[in-house]
């Protein structure tokens, strides 16, 4: 069963809804969060709860990262009581974790130091896209890694695309996809807004708008939260996009590429995240805008 058994590091939103469909594909998933209340639904699902990453990743020639950005997974990795201080050489390190490009090539290098295969495989689809197993993994790898790694992100997701063979083209592929949600996700919200400000009906606005020319993937997942003014239950936070929009920024600078529609929407989350609601559903971007005028205030 040894190459059912997967090492399973990061178990918070996504990672433990991609646990669970590891675990009742049959999979061995041997998980590790510092949340216990993670490692106990781990538990109830079939997998394996571990009080270590040493002990997570015995015996296993697979991990599978889920955690937060690329620092913590180069401390998961590397850092005292890491994967380093048990994984032999040959284990294939498939890393979900969105960082930028330049942390996921180090990563790799770090990671053919150790004699260890590493798969640079960001995902896209959000904590829904995790439960329902539909994410869009971008790999860049080694082919014959990728190859036997096919079960386990076959399982997560539903879309395994290659996007490249060195560490770091994965990571550049989801600053890409991040640039074009950030944007969309923020005009969203300034039209959601504008409509309010002009104190029409949302519900009809979105209605049009979404299935018009207008409309858009993100439009018509967060519009109905933007209508509803339902943020309290994020499925994604606004300080993911603070985050992501960072990379964003970072990575146009280093490339001296201009992207003032990214930095701008960047300024939407920064500001939503600066006056308290960071933790609030992604979708409450809108409240950047209606600050901007008393929304009791009407057009003529």
């Amino acid at each position: 069963m040894k190459e059912k058994t997967i090492g399973f590091i990061g178990l918070g939103a996504m990672g433990s809804h991609s646990a669970r469909l590891l675990a009742k594909a049959g999979f061995r998933v041997q998980g590790f969060d510092l949340n216990p209340v993670a490692l106990k639904a781990l538990l109830s699902d079939g997998g394996v709860a571990c009080k270590s990453i040493s002990e997570a990743v015995h015996g296993v020639n697979q991990v599978l990262l889920f955690v937060v950005n690329g620092k913590q997974a180069e401390q998961v990795l590397f850092g005292s009581g890491g994967v380093k201080e048990t994984a032999a050489p040959g284990t294939t390190i498939m890393s979900c974790v969105t960082m930028a490009p330049s942390e996921a090539s180090r990563i790799g290098d770090l990671c053919r130091e150790q004699g260890w295969r590493f798969i640079d495989s960001p995902v896209s689809g959000g904590t829904a896209g995790a439960a329902r197993g539909s994410l869009t993994i971008m790999a860049a790898g080694e082919t014959a890694a990728i190859e036997d790694c096919r079960p386990i992100y076959e399982t997560i997701g539903q879309r395994l695309m290659v996007v490249g063979s060195e560490p770091g083209q994965g990571a550049m592929v989801k600053t890409i996809n991040q640039l074009l949600c950030g944007v969309h996700l923020a005009a969203a919200g300034e039209a959601m807004a504008m409509a309010k400000r002009a104190g029409l009906d949302l519900q009809a606005v979105w209605d049009v708008v979404n299935y018009s020319a207008a409309g858009s993937w993100m439009l018509n997942d967060r519009g109905p939260r933007m209508v509803a003014s339902s943020f309290d239950t994020p499925t994604s936070a606004v300080d993911i996009f603070v985050k992501d929009l960072g990379i964003v920024a970072d990575v146009a600078r280093q490339m001296r590429f201009p992207v003032p529609l990214a930095a701008t929407a960047l300024q939407s989350f920064l500001g939503v995240s600066g006056a308290g609601n960071g933790r609030q559903d992604d979708a409450a971007v809108m409240r950047y805008y209606e600050g901007f005028s008393p929304l009791n205030e009407k057009v003529s």
